[in-house]
């Protein structure tokens, strides 16, 4: 593959699932998609590779439509693999672009020119942010209060043979507002372990929480889910169901739509 191939027309870097902008929520799928434009192949991959976490977040998809919908509040979802550019991570992050995830070599991100790597940010990356910007400005124009939001992924069941425990995990930087509720509402269900900043952790400088929230003082979580719970319709319609209450009661508090900036614990990149 070369690089800099030509693109498909109508292929979209994200989907805005409509909702009401003065529900005062906004839902996030960062890795929500496995999908890939026109010119660039599998990247060199075989395509069993697509149906692996390393090319996305299995059941977000399903998860954050049948949330958007249940809750009737609009929804950002990344409409693309992050093996062809990774929107949970800052522009200047050396690991934007992997050349290796998870073992897996991906031969088309390596070599990448300069030129191909502005290109993917131009055409994939940014947009992708602009419209995350876009959502949550409209939800807090509506309102005139902060947002809450809320970005929903999915990790695997096992890392490196070692068997991850958690149903679910939370994942934050510093601003623990609406981490706190949402730990305390899954942890009352006695069949959920629940990871607070595990199996990693939330502060990432230039990820997705940071950029559109930590320096806007905009409350907001990040809501790990563990893909084998949520790789069928009947786990993703239990899941939802069991998270819609939760994040109803969240929005419902005050004190989670007013702003407040909170010093991130990440440090500059090294």
């Amino acid at each position: 593959m070369t690089n800099g191939p030509s693109l498909m027309e109508d292929f979209k870097p994200f989907e805005i699932l409509p909702g009401n902008h003065d529900s005062g929520m906004v839902i996030l799928g960062d890795h929500a998609m496995n999908r890939l434009p026109e010119g660039y192949g599998k990247l060199g991959l075989p395509e069993t590779a697509f149906a692996r976490h390393i090319a996305y977040d299995i059941g977000i998809e399903g998860l954050v439509r049948s949330l958007s919908a249940r809750l009737g509040v609009p929804a950002v979802l990344g409409g693309f693999s992050r093996l062809l550019i990774d929107p949970n991570r800052g522009e200047d992050d050396p690991t934007l672009i992997m050349k290796i995830s998870d073992g897996a070599i991906i031969p088309g991100n390596h070599p990448i020119s300069s030129v191909e790597w502005q290109n993917r940010i131009e055409r994939f990356h940014r947009p992708y942010h602009d419209a995350v910007a876009a959502e949550i400005a409209k939800v807090a124009s509506a309102t005139g209060k902060a947002p809450l939001v809320l970005s929903l992924h999915s990790y695997t069941p096992a890392w490196k043979g070692v068997p991850r425990p958690w149903h679910a995990a939370v994942l934050w930087d510093s601003d623990h507002r609406a981490v706190g509720p949402l730990l305390d509402m899954l942890r009352r269900d006695p069949d959920l372990i629940v990871g607070d900043n595990e199996p990693y952790d939330g502060a990432l400088k230039g990820d997705t929480m940071y950029r559109h929230c930590m320096v806007s003082g905009i409350p907001h979580a990040l809501l790990e889910v563990r893909q084998d719970l949520i790789g069928d319709e009947a786990g993703i319609a239990g899941w939802a169901a069991r998270l819609a209450p939760v994040f109803e009661a969240m929005n419902a508090d005050p004190a989670l739509h007013e702003y407040q900036v909170h010093p991130s614990r990440t440090g500059p990149y090294t």
